[in-house]
């Protein structure tokens, strides 16, 4: 899945290796240690602190360079229309499929931009709540096709988008859980006018279908200021979903509470086998058909090897 490397100057990437992508760390200071690795990794991430200074640490200076630019825009703006609006978060999406690591990026993003000199607030929210409810997904007919763009409520997380970025305080978002695997009824996350806002999820990049009349449609990227998509070939990606379900067999899938709980009493091949059929019926077709086109999009594309690190990186030209 990994993106060709393009050396025709209409290119629409520059494409680094990770020695070059490194040297632009440029003096940037290393604020974690591995143990705050070990607590942001995700389940069969093996995520490093040499990748973390050679990759995260430029991310973050090129990122404190467009809050920067963004804040200094957002200014001009207010200055021209003569009225102090509230400062708007700065959102950045980040994309790519299940099992490719989407979660350690924003966990790591997340406690290295909290840790510049100006202790900016960041948040995190994944688009896992704005899923519909178990329930709904039944009497939509859609429990098989969940995670697929007809899954999420769309107008929610528009909703949810359009509040952050007018500033409005404390917001809620649906907060979903992996053991239940199902929307919390009640429960929200409380997202109060952070300076950054991280926002992890399959298709937040997905665009939808243009009305012929013109008449003017958002969609969740519209209000993204950056956006950074996760890559890898499907075969590692596969492989991966694979020996993470063999983990999950091990471990959350034991609680009794677990929507997976019948995965736990499957022998190691059974194991390997439902976690195939998943891949190919349901993450694949999506990965294909929703997700992978939208990489297109992403202001910074992080490819991936088969040891799970990245071995690329390509940054949008401006």
């Amino acid at each position: 899945m990994n993106s060709p490397r393009l050396q025709d100057d209409l290119a629409p990437y520059r494409q680094f290796s990770i020695a070059q992508w490194a040297r632009l760390r440029a003096g940037e200071p290393m604020t974690l240690n591995e143990d705050d690795l070990e607590r942001l990794r995700s389940l069969n991430d093996p995520i490093s602190l040499v990748e973390a200074e050679q990759v995260y640490l430029p991310l973050t200076r090129l990122l404190s360079l467009y809050v920067e630019a963004v804040l200094g825009l957002h200014r001009a703006s207010s200055q021209f229309l003569q009225h102090s609006d509230e400062k708007a978060p700065f959102i950045i999406g980040i994309a790519g499929s299940v099992a490719v690591g989407k979660s350690t990026t924003a966990r790591v993003l997340r406690a290295l931009l909290r840790r510049w000199p100006s202790s900016p607030t960041v948040d995190l929210v994944t688009t896992d709540g704005f899923l519909y409810a178990n329930a709904e997904l039944e009497k939509r007919g859609l429990m098989e096709r969940k995670g697929f763009p007809e899954s999420y409520d769309r107008h929610a997380f528009l909703s949810f988008l359009s509040a952050i970025k007018q500033g409005e305080p404390k917001v809620p978002a649906p907060v979903y859980s992996h053991l239940i695997y199902d929307v919390l009824a009640g429960e929200a996350q409380i997202v109060d006018r952070p300076d950054i806002l991280i926002v992890e999820g399959l298709n937040i990049l997905q665009p939808g279908e243009l009305p012929r009349s013109g008449t003017p449609v958002l969609f969740a990227s519209d209000f993204l200021d950056f956006s950074i998509y996760v890559d890898a070939d499907e075969p590692y990606i596969r492989r991966w979903f694979v020996e993470r379900f063999l983990k999950l067999r091990e471990t959350a899938f034991k609680d009794p509470k677990s929507f997976f709980h019948r995965f736990s009493k499957l022998t190691e091949a059974e194991a390997v086998e439902t976690a195939t059929e998943v891949w190919t019926a349901i993450n694949l077709p999506n990965l294909i058909d929703n997700i992978l086109p939208t990489r297109g999009r992403a202001d910074l594309i992080l490819s991936k090897g088969a040891d799970h690190a990245i071995a690329e990186v390509a940054l949008r030209r401006l």
